[in-house]
């Protein structure tokens, strides 16, 4: 009996050295968890029979330690999460590995070539909520979008007097108070100027006069009106500019002046955002902490591309282990729990940046050692019951 629960224990005690070799090869794997061998004693109808090795678990809700990288679909999760992948099967895996990069396609892809899933977009840009499938980062250029519409706001100083010189002229200052040029664009991608001057014409009451490369624009002006407190009263919509470009589509640009005030303090612009641009070139990507992906480009833009999402489980110490750092789903661990990342319990992505494996490195070499210490335990049951065996041979 004692050879065979000998034996039992150098069983147990190299799948033990298994598991801790597995642990020190993965100590530089990006998203490996660490496992280990559980033991439990064996008994038959109270004969106590050695040990065996129950399960070999890992320790899957213990993150690792992020450390930054040089590539921008390099990322890590920080908190809790799994990105999502799926292989060319249709088979779907979990990993907190962040190697991503992109195929031939544009599609990202982690470093076994599996597609990322998260919510992608529509033809015009818009987020597909709720339905999951493969990203994809556009490439190539964007073109030209002219300008249509400006947002503007500020403050006119309530203490401002009436301009000396009554009748309004652009290139004569003491005839306007303020002036403030905003860049457009045209269909072409073309730069303009759109010039605003702010004329003071009585209490609690403005006129804009405005302009485009120099020339008057259609409306010429347009009155502003205050209330008591400070606050815009008129116009209460966008007012519509409008100007001929030669070679181009006319521009058309409503401009909203939504919370401009007229306050007993100086003149300063808080916002001032025309839409359009100029035709560019990509020239990269980038990924925000909330998982959404832009493609960026030359001309300052940047287009969303999709959002990552993450999946969450009940039980994320049931999942089943798999090739390439990634997990599948079982019914230990429960369905997965997908969600964007900084929602509910999940965490935030970081770009440049890779999850390290969670390995304590001194805490294995110890094991390893008092395994050794185990395992030359039970060899020396097994010689020393072997050496009474002979004894007792011997006397026969």
């Amino acid at each position: 009996m004692s050879f065979n629960i000998a034996t039992s224990g150098l069983n147990a005690v190299t799948k033990q050295l298994g598991a801790i070799s597995n642990n020190i090869a993965n100590g530089g794997t990006a998203g490996y968890k660490s496992m280990r061998a559980e033991f439990s004693s064996l008994y038959a109808g109270g004969q106590a029979m050695g040990v065996g090795v129950s399960s070999i678990s890992q320790s899957i809700t213990q993150n690792g330690g992020i450390t930054g990288s040089s590539r921008g679909l390099d990322l890590a999760i920080s908190g809790n999460g799994f990105f999502m992948t799926k292989d060319t099967s249709g088979n779907v895996s979990y990993s907190r590995a962040g190697y991503m990069g992109t195929d031939s396609q544009g599609y990202i892809t982690n470093n076994l070539g599996k597609r990322v899933q998260g919510y992608p977009v529509d033809a015009n840009g818009q987020l597909q909520t709720g339905v999951i499938g493969d990203l994809k980062i556009s490439a190539g250029s964007i073109p030209a979008k002219a300008t249509d519409s400006m947002g503007f706001t500020g403050n006119l100083n309530a203490n401002a007097k009436e301009p000396e010189v009554t009748t309004f002229n652009k290139d004569d200052s003491k005839s306007y108070n303020n002036t403030y040029t905003s860049k457009v664009y045209d269909s072409l991608g073309r730069e303009h100027t759109i010039e605003q001057y702010f004329v003071k014409t009585a209490e609690n009451e403005w006129e804009v006069h405005y302009f485009v490369d120099g020339n008057a624009a259609n409306p010429a002006s347009q009155p502003l009106e205050f209330s008591t407190n400070g606050v815009i009263t008129s116009p209460t919509s966008a007012v519509n500019i409008t100007a001929a470009i030669p070679g181009a589509d006319g521009l058309s640009i409503a401009l909203d002046y939504a919370g401009t005030s007229q306050y007993g303090s100086e003149f300063n612009v808080s916002k001032n955002s025309p839409n359009g641009y100029s035709a560019g070139e990509k020239n990269g990507e980038q990924i925000d902490d909330d998982g959404k992906i832009y493609a960026t480009y030359s001309n300052g833009e940047r287009l969303l591309q999709g959002q990552l999402v993450l999946a969450n489980f009940t039980n994320p110490n049931g999942l089943n282990s798999e090739d390439g750092t990634a997990w599948s789903a079982t019914n230990l661990s429960g369905q997965a729990i997908i969600g964007v990342p900084k929602s509910g319990l999940n965490g935030a992505i970081q770009s440049y940046a890779l999850e390290g494996s969670n390995v304590d490195m001194t805490e294995e070499l110890v094991g390893l050692m008092s395994a050794q210490r185990n395992y030359q335990a039970n060899t020396k049951v097994i010689s020393t019951n072997d050496s009474m065996m002979n004894a007792l041979f011997q006397a026969l």
